[in-house]
């Protein structure tokens, strides 16, 4: 039983910011704390910042031999089975490292070389370096320390979605100010007597970004083949055509796969680990909405412009629209744009922003506004009008009220369609050159422009698209 469907979200995982997960089971990904790091988004970094915190805490007390306070630590380190996340089979079975398993965490990190000599500054490093931490442990702990924002967020998309929640425990959250784990009362969905706590799809993976085999096989080995070969070493074979080859289960034999050979080897040949994290970050791409939605996104895209195209423009259906297009801006604009927030207050609760986005982008139209055009948007904010008429300078003049330097200064007005167009984005361009902001402009027409673009994955097609229509704004 999906989540959307035992809330009746009517709503494909492309549409929802969150991972869509099965209730009755776990849904198979994890965690990664390597790609929260990567991450630039204000959510992304706070948790970051939170697991580093969280980390080096533990590592301190346990290479100063405060037991106690690592076991502190690590106590709340409990079976996040309410995120339905993992790989177990049937009802959640979370392994968490609470109880022996803490202890047995604790040994490990205690005996390990990376952690006496300081070597392991990390939580992802872990993967690569110590014995008996696997990645479905490393998400369950990474679920656990940012279980705070997981539940900030799991409300904020409740809010957004109008899902019913309850008052219920929190699970331990760790306070990263005073280093003390601390449990409340919270409004979460409830499923069949059980909280869901949600996460955001963009730090989900299928994969690890580090994993100790790959490391070690196309890396590790690599490395040694050419050594062997440079050394000439008894390793070397000879082929028939003069060729020398080093064989990979030649090394294996001779340095078998474990994590204190890694580290060892790590720590002697440290830009052999550098290029491997370097390796990763070309690794770091959000999960692909297609691998958790069983439907195609063309079929996606069928289904999402009849549904626009079945809502009446006006006041009557003006709720059915704005809850629709929050769904439509996710398909399109993930994963440059997460994190909707619907009706945000601003100004002690005297204007609302219809919706908002984090941006998230590393390059395309959203990068290129601040970091080119000079028009800060941490957030983008868009206002949606059902009208059966145009918009006007009114509509622009609340929009652009939104704006502010921290908030941002870039915002869409979604309407249904203009009689005049270009007189609308010369009103746009009044509003760029007065220094009030840039609000661009989407009519259904656009709107299924950028559909179809996106259920082919024609990312440059949406890019140039935003891209015509700011310079129409700041050219016209």
């Amino acid at each position: 039983m999906l989540f959307s469907r035992a809330f009746r979200l009517n709503k494909f995982q492309s549409e929802l910011d969150f991972v869509d997960v099965d209730l009755r089971g776990d849904t198979p990904l994890f965690i990664d704390p390597y790609a929260i790091s990567k991450r630039n988004d204000s959510w992304s970094i706070d948790c970051h910042n939170q697991i580093i915190t969280f980390f080096e805490r533990l590592v301190e007390a346990i290479k100063e031999n405060r037991t106690s306070d690592a076991f502190l630590l690590l106590q709340h380190l409990d079976e996040p089975n309410d995120i339905h996340l993992g790989l177990s089979r049937g009802k959640p079975q979370g392994k968490g490292v609470s109880g022996k398993q803490a202890k047995d965490l604790y040994d490990s990190l205690k005996a390990s070389s990376a952690v006496k000599t300081g070597f392991l500054n990390s939580l992802s490093d872990c993967e690569l370096l110590i014995p008996g931490i696997s990645r479905d442990k490393i998400s369950d702990i990474t679920a656990n320390i940012i279980r705070r924002f997981l539940l900030e967020y799991t409300a904020k998309q409740c809010f957004l979605h109008n899902i019913p929640t309850t008052a219920v425990p929190s699970g331990f959250t760790w306070d990263s100010a005073t280093g003390l784990w601390e449990e409340d009362y919270v409004q979460l969905p409830v499923y069949r007597g059980e909280r869901i706590v949600l996460v955001p799809k963009a730090i989900a993976r299928i994969d690890f970004s580090y994993d100790h085999q790959e490391y070690y096989n196309h890396f590790v080995l690599n490395y040694l083949q050419a050594e062997h070969l440079r050394a000439n070493t008894a390793l070397v074979h000879t082929l028939k055509k003069g060729t020398k080859k080093v064989y990979k289960k030649d090394l294996k034999g001779k340095h078998p796969c474990n994590k204190e050979f890694l580290y060892n080897f790590s720590k002697n040949h440290p830009e052999v680990l550098a290029q491997y994290r370097e390796s990763r970050d070309v690794k770091i791409k959000s999960t692909d909405d297609a691998s958790m939605d069983a439907s195609s996104l063309a079929a996606i895209a069928s289904e999402l412009t009849t549904k626009l195209d079945s809502i009446k423009p006006g006041n009557d259906a003006a709720t059915q629209y704005h809850n629709l297009s929050i769904g439509l801006l996710e398909y399109i604009f993930y994963p440059e744009l997460i994190y909707p927030v619907k009706e945000q207050e601003i100004h002690s609760g005297r204007k609302r922003i219809d919706i908002s986005f984090s941006n998230a982008a590393r390059e395309g139209i959203f990068h290129r506004l601040h970091n080119i055009h000079g028009f800060p948007c941490s957030y983008l904010m868009f206002e949606c009008k059902n009208y059966t008429n145009d918009p006007a300078n009114p509509e622009l003049d609340q929009l652009s009220g939104r704006f502010s330097p921290n908030r941002g200064r870039v915002g869409f007005l979604l309407c249904r369609n203009f009689s005049d167009k270009k007189l609308f984005i010369k009103r746009c361009n009044d509003t760029a050159k007065d220094d009030r902001g840039v609000i661009i402009p989407l009519d259904d027409e656009d709107v299924k422009t950028l559909i179809a673009a996106r259920s082919g994955n024609q990312y440059s097609v949406i890019d140039k698209f935003l891209d015509d229509r700011l310079r129409e704004i700041l050219c016209s």
